[in-house]
Protein backbone atom coordinates (compact mmCIF):
# COMPACT_ATOMS: atom_id res chain seq x y z
CA UNK A 1 0.00 0.00 0.00
CA UNK A 2 1.21 3.46 -0.64
CA UNK A 3 2.66 5.80 1.40
CA UNK A 4 -0.08 7.91 4.00
CA UNK A 5 -1.06 11.38 3.13
CA UNK A 6 -0.70 13.58 6.21
CA UNK A 7 -1.99 16.99 4.48
CA UNK A 8 -5.10 14.82 2.90
CA UNK A 9 -5.64 13.25 6.37
CA UNK A 10 -5.98 16.47 8.28
CA UNK A 11 -8.29 18.05 5.50
CA UNK A 12 -11.28 16.49 8.25
CA UNK A 13 -9.09 16.58 11.40
CA UNK A 14 -11.48 18.65 13.64
CA UNK A 15 -14.12 15.47 12.77
CA UNK A 16 -11.37 12.93 13.06
CA UNK A 17 -10.40 14.37 16.62
CA UNK A 18 -13.58 14.19 18.23
CA UNK A 19 -14.30 10.97 18.73
CA UNK A 20 -10.69 10.27 20.07
CA UNK A 21 -11.29 13.14 22.48
CA UNK A 22 -14.31 11.41 23.46
CA UNK A 23 -12.57 8.10 24.00
CA UNK A 24 -10.45 10.07 25.70
CA UNK A 25 -12.94 11.82 28.17
CA UNK A 26 -13.48 7.94 29.55
CA UNK A 27 -10.43 6.90 30.74
CA UNK A 28 -10.57 6.50 34.49
CA UNK A 29 -7.25 7.28 35.27
CA UNK A 30 -6.47 10.85 37.38
CA UNK A 31 -2.90 10.30 36.03
CA UNK A 32 -0.34 8.44 34.31
CA UNK A 33 3.31 8.34 34.54
CA UNK A 34 3.60 6.20 30.32
CA UNK A 35 1.35 6.62 28.01
CA UNK A 36 1.09 4.79 24.21
CA UNK A 37 -0.60 6.26 21.55
CA UNK A 38 -0.88 3.42 18.62
CA UNK A 39 -1.38 4.56 15.42
CA UNK A 40 -0.85 7.77 16.41
CA UNK A 41 -1.26 9.61 12.73
CA UNK A 42 -0.10 13.00 12.39
CA UNK A 43 -0.03 13.33 16.14
CA UNK A 44 -3.70 14.94 16.44
CA UNK A 45 -5.09 12.34 19.08
CA UNK A 46 -1.69 12.40 20.54
CA UNK A 47 -2.00 16.30 21.36
CA UNK A 48 -4.80 15.21 23.05
CA UNK A 49 -2.76 13.35 25.34
CA UNK A 50 -0.22 15.41 26.02
CA UNK A 51 -2.78 17.57 27.38
CA UNK A 52 -4.26 15.45 29.61
CA UNK A 53 -1.32 13.92 31.29
CA UNK A 54 0.96 16.70 31.06
CA UNK A 55 3.79 15.00 33.38
CA UNK A 56 3.71 11.61 31.37
CA UNK A 57 6.29 9.77 28.76
CA UNK A 58 4.23 9.91 25.86
CA UNK A 59 5.47 7.90 23.11
CA UNK A 60 3.43 7.67 19.82
CA UNK A 61 3.88 4.94 17.24
CA UNK A 62 3.08 4.36 13.75
CA UNK A 63 3.87 2.75 10.41
CA UNK A 64 3.86 5.73 8.42
CA UNK A 65 7.23 7.74 8.61
CA UNK A 66 5.30 10.65 6.55
CA UNK A 67 2.80 10.65 9.67
CA UNK A 68 5.44 10.25 11.88
CA UNK A 69 7.45 13.24 10.51
CA UNK A 70 3.99 15.27 10.71
CA UNK A 71 3.58 14.18 14.52
CA UNK A 72 7.03 15.19 15.08
CA UNK A 73 6.98 18.55 13.43
CA UNK A 74 3.58 19.16 15.66
CA UNK A 75 4.79 17.70 19.00
CA UNK A 76 8.46 18.05 19.48
CA UNK A 77 8.01 17.36 22.93
CA UNK A 78 6.70 13.84 22.47
CA UNK A 79 8.24 10.80 21.45
CA UNK A 80 7.20 9.39 18.08
CA UNK A 81 8.77 5.77 16.76
CA UNK A 82 8.06 3.81 13.93
CA UNK A 83 6.37 0.26 14.71
CA UNK A 84 3.87 -1.98 13.64
CA UNK A 85 0.89 -2.83 16.17
CA UNK A 86 0.97 -6.42 15.08
CA UNK A 87 4.51 -6.62 16.61
CA UNK A 88 4.62 -3.96 19.26
CA UNK A 89 5.41 -4.13 22.83
CA UNK A 90 6.04 -1.86 25.35
CA UNK A 91 9.58 -0.39 26.08
CA UNK A 92 11.90 -2.09 29.00
CA UNK A 93 11.45 0.86 30.91
CA UNK A 94 8.48 0.47 32.39
CA UNK A 95 4.85 -1.00 31.52
CA UNK A 96 2.47 1.72 30.41
CA UNK A 97 -0.80 3.10 32.10
CA UNK A 98 -2.93 3.69 29.09
CA UNK A 99 -2.44 2.44 25.85
CA UNK A 100 -4.97 3.94 23.58
CA UNK A 101 -5.73 3.69 19.80
CA UNK A 102 -7.54 5.86 18.23
CA UNK A 103 -9.07 4.41 15.00
CA UNK A 104 -5.98 2.45 14.31
CA UNK A 105 -6.55 -1.09 15.27
CA UNK A 106 -9.29 -2.07 12.42
CA UNK A 107 -5.71 -1.96 10.21
CA UNK A 108 -4.56 -4.92 12.28
CA UNK A 109 -5.60 -8.58 12.04
CA UNK A 110 -5.94 -11.36 14.69
CA UNK A 111 -7.89 -8.88 17.31
CA UNK A 112 -8.98 -12.33 19.39
CA UNK A 113 -4.99 -12.53 20.05
CA UNK A 114 -4.29 -8.93 19.86
CA UNK A 115 -6.64 -7.12 22.31
CA UNK A 116 -5.45 -9.40 25.45
CA UNK A 117 -2.34 -9.16 24.69
CA UNK A 118 -2.43 -5.39 24.44
CA UNK A 119 -4.38 -5.30 27.64
CA UNK A 120 -1.80 -7.65 29.03
CA UNK A 121 0.74 -5.24 28.93
CA UNK A 122 -0.84 -2.19 30.74
CA UNK A 123 0.85 -1.40 34.18
CA UNK A 124 -0.96 -2.41 37.13
CA UNK A 125 -4.24 -0.38 37.58
CA UNK A 126 -3.96 0.75 33.68
CA UNK A 127 -6.03 1.68 31.08
CA UNK A 128 -6.45 0.08 26.95
CA UNK A 129 -8.63 2.97 25.36
CA UNK A 130 -9.48 1.72 21.76
CA UNK A 131 -11.73 3.39 19.39
CA UNK A 132 -12.62 1.74 15.83
CA UNK A 133 -14.21 2.54 13.15
CA UNK A 134 -17.42 0.47 12.27
CA UNK A 135 -18.88 1.54 9.26
CA UNK A 136 -18.50 -1.47 6.56
CA UNK A 137 -21.95 -1.97 6.06
CA UNK A 138 -22.40 1.84 5.63
CA UNK A 139 -23.00 2.93 1.84
CA UNK A 140 -19.25 4.77 1.25
CA UNK A 141 -17.62 1.13 2.19
CA UNK A 142 -20.29 -1.08 0.92
CA UNK A 143 -20.03 0.65 -2.29
CA UNK A 144 -15.92 0.59 -2.21
CA UNK A 145 -16.60 -3.59 -2.32
CA UNK A 146 -19.09 -3.45 -5.19
CA UNK A 147 -16.60 -1.79 -7.51
CA UNK A 148 -14.05 -3.72 -6.27
CA UNK A 149 -16.02 -6.71 -7.79
CA UNK A 150 -16.01 -5.18 -10.72
CA UNK A 151 -14.55 -5.09 -14.40
CA UNK A 152 -12.10 -3.39 -14.98
CA UNK A 153 -10.97 -2.51 -11.37
CA UNK A 154 -11.71 -6.05 -10.39
CA UNK A 155 -8.06 -8.13 -11.41
CA UNK A 156 -5.73 -5.57 -10.37
CA UNK A 157 -7.23 -4.60 -6.68
CA UNK A 158 -7.37 -8.45 -6.10
CA UNK A 159 -9.57 -10.00 -3.26
CA UNK A 160 -10.92 -7.10 -1.89
CA UNK A 161 -12.14 -9.49 1.66
CA UNK A 162 -8.65 -9.12 2.74
CA UNK A 163 -7.87 -5.54 1.91
CA UNK A 164 -9.46 -4.37 6.72
CA UNK A 165 -9.95 -6.78 9.55
CA UNK A 166 -13.20 -7.89 9.97
CA UNK A 167 -14.04 -6.68 13.56
CA UNK A 168 -15.80 -8.50 16.20
CA UNK A 169 -19.15 -7.43 17.47
CA UNK A 170 -19.39 -5.47 20.56
CA UNK A 171 -20.42 -7.77 22.77
CA UNK A 172 -17.65 -10.03 21.74
CA UNK A 173 -14.72 -7.19 22.60
CA UNK A 174 -16.65 -7.46 26.14
CA UNK A 175 -16.45 -10.90 25.94
CA UNK A 176 -12.62 -10.79 25.34
CA UNK A 177 -12.27 -8.06 28.07
CA UNK A 178 -14.68 -8.79 30.81
CA UNK A 179 -12.47 -12.03 32.19
CA UNK A 180 -9.42 -9.97 32.08
CA UNK A 181 -10.20 -6.68 33.32
CA UNK A 182 -11.59 -4.81 36.31
CA UNK A 183 -14.32 -2.72 34.50
CA UNK A 184 -15.22 -2.85 30.73
CA UNK A 185 -16.89 -0.30 29.10
CA UNK A 186 -18.35 -0.50 25.47
CA UNK A 187 -20.37 1.61 23.45
CA UNK A 188 -21.53 2.37 20.06
CA UNK A 189 -21.62 6.25 18.37
CA UNK A 190 -23.07 6.93 15.40
CA UNK A 191 -21.71 10.83 14.20
CA UNK A 192 -23.65 12.57 11.14
CA UNK A 193 -20.68 14.34 9.48
CA UNK A 194 -22.27 17.50 7.58
CA UNK A 195 -20.47 16.89 4.31
CA UNK A 196 -20.25 19.48 1.17
CA UNK A 197 -20.96 17.30 -2.03
CA UNK A 198 -20.70 13.73 -2.73
CA UNK A 199 -16.77 15.29 -3.53
CA UNK A 200 -16.16 15.68 -0.37
CA UNK A 201 -17.27 12.69 1.13
CA UNK A 202 -15.27 10.75 -1.37
CA UNK A 203 -11.89 13.07 -0.43
CA UNK A 204 -12.96 11.96 3.43
CA UNK A 205 -12.67 7.95 2.36
CA UNK A 206 -9.68 8.49 0.12
CA UNK A 207 -7.43 9.69 3.08
CA UNK A 208 -8.26 6.37 4.44
CA UNK A 209 -10.54 3.43 3.68
CA UNK A 210 -10.40 3.56 0.25
CA UNK A 211 -6.39 3.75 0.12
CA UNK A 212 -6.23 0.15 -0.15
CA UNK A 213 -8.89 -0.13 -3.06
CA UNK A 214 -6.97 2.48 -5.00
CA UNK A 215 -3.55 2.60 -4.11
CA UNK A 216 -3.03 -1.24 -6.68
CA UNK A 217 -4.42 0.47 -9.72
CA UNK A 218 -2.94 2.54 -12.42
CA UNK A 219 -3.85 6.13 -13.02
CA UNK A 220 -6.52 5.19 -15.94
CA UNK A 221 -8.06 2.92 -13.51
CA UNK A 222 -7.57 5.08 -10.18
CA UNK A 223 -9.46 7.93 -11.96
CA UNK A 224 -12.80 5.87 -13.23
CA UNK A 225 -13.17 4.13 -9.78
CA UNK A 226 -13.13 7.10 -7.99
CA UNK A 227 -15.24 8.95 -11.12
CA UNK A 228 -17.58 6.12 -10.85
CA UNK A 229 -17.54 5.56 -7.22
CA UNK A 230 -18.62 9.44 -6.59
CA UNK A 231 -21.53 8.91 -8.49
CA UNK A 232 -22.46 6.02 -6.71
CA UNK A 233 -22.18 7.86 -3.66
CA UNK A 234 -24.05 11.11 -4.91
CA UNK A 235 -27.04 8.98 -5.26
CA UNK A 236 -26.57 7.13 -1.56
CA UNK A 237 -26.27 10.16 0.18
CA UNK A 238 -29.18 12.64 -0.97
CA UNK A 239 -28.81 16.73 -0.51
CA UNK A 240 -30.20 17.65 2.51
CA UNK A 241 -32.26 21.06 2.73
CA UNK A 242 -29.85 23.07 3.67
CA UNK A 243 -27.90 21.99 0.42
CA UNK A 244 -25.31 19.48 2.99
CA UNK A 245 -24.78 15.76 2.89
CA UNK A 246 -24.78 13.65 6.30
CA UNK A 247 -22.48 10.85 6.12
CA UNK A 248 -23.03 8.75 8.94
CA UNK A 249 -20.45 7.13 10.63
CA UNK A 250 -20.17 4.73 13.06
CA UNK A 251 -17.62 4.03 15.59
CA UNK A 252 -17.04 1.68 18.41
CA UNK A 253 -15.74 2.57 21.73
CA UNK A 254 -13.77 0.22 24.03
CA UNK A 255 -12.47 0.99 27.72
CA UNK A 256 -11.21 -1.36 29.86
CA UNK A 257 -9.09 -0.93 33.06
CA UNK A 258 -6.82 -3.28 34.50
CA UNK A 259 -6.82 -4.41 38.29
CA UNK A 260 -4.52 -2.20 40.56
Amino acid sequence: MAEWNPALYRRYEDERTRPAAELLARVPLAAAARVVDLGCGPGNSTELLVRRFPGAQVTGTDNSEAMLVSARERLPQARFELSDIATWAPATDGAPDLIYANAALQWVADHEALIPRLFAALAPGGVLAVQMPDNRAEPTHRLMRELAAEAPWKEPIGDYTRLRTELLDIGGYYDLLAPLAAEVDVWHTIYQHRMDSAAAIVEWVRATGLRPFIDPLSPELRASYLAEYERRIDAAYPVRTDGKRLLAFPRMFIVARKAA
